[in-house]
């Protein structure tokens, strides 16, 4: 499995990127895709979710109203619409993917708190730079 973001760049506030993240070898039926992010000297951040069984979104309170995740099953490929980029979204972007064992079906808002270590594949992220 390998999963590859890309769609990073440099953009001025108020501007717009789409980032992509194509899965490869990925032959999960039930799963949540996230997207992280890290700015230099911080945690890694949740900042949104989306669950293949049925397409639920979550997102965290910084990103929410602005950035839109999505998926395009046919391609395994996740989106991350961002728009009204601030410079604080300045961060390395990244996804990851949790895979669903057994029967029950996570809530996604807590998918987004989870420590790193509990995602079963990563990217190797996309940088975003947001100037101001």
């Amino acid at each position: 499995v390998q999963l590859v973001e890309s769609g990073g760049g440099l953009v001025q506030a108020g501007g717009s990127l789409r980032l992509s993240c194509a899965a490869f070898e990925f032959r999960f039926d039930r799963y949540a895709i996230a997207w992280f992010r890290q700015a230099p000297g911080k945690e890694r951040e949740g900042i949104a979710v989306i669950r293949s069984t049925d397409g639920s979104t979550a997102y965290a309170d910084s990103v929410k109203g602005r950035f839109t995740i999505s998926s395009d099953r046919a391609k395994n490929t996740v989106f991350l619409q961002m728009n009204s980029l601030k410079p604080e979204d300045t961060a390395l972007y990244y996804c990851t993917a949790l895979i669903f064992l057994g029967a029950g079906t996570p809530n996604l808002p807590p998918i987004l708190s989870c420590h790193p270590a509990e995602f079963d594949y990563w990217g190797q992220g996309t940088q975003v730079t947001v100037s101001s």
